[in-house]
């Protein structure tokens, strides 16, 4: 295996580990619909670091960096929206 597919092994390594690390959130909150323990403003700087660490990504053609990023955005960006779905939601209830 050359140098560069070692390296790409590791950054799709650590990208595969980073971005499951937000399957169990991303699933508890489609299931239980409760964003109360979540915080808007860290998720808000979050999503919008994702989104710039994916533009980094295309702007140097890194697969890993896009592939992690993207789907990192997707479940980042589904965390936030329900964030402010339901507050919103919850605020109208009660």
């Amino acid at each position: 295996m050359t140098a560069f597919a070692m390296t790409d092994l590791l950054g799709f390594a650590a990208a595969t580990l980073t971005t499951a690390s937000f399957l169990p959130q991303a699933w508890l909150t489609f299931r239980t619909r409760d964003v109360s323990g979540i915080s808007l403003g860290m998720y808000s700087v979050f999503t919008l670091g994702i989104a710039l660490w994916l533009a980094y990504g295309i702007a140097i053609g890194d697969g890993p960096i896009i592939v992690a990023n993207l789907v990192t955005l997707t479940l980042a960006g589904s965390i936030l929206a329900m964030k402010v779905a339901y507050s919103a939601r919850d605020r109208r209830r009660g």
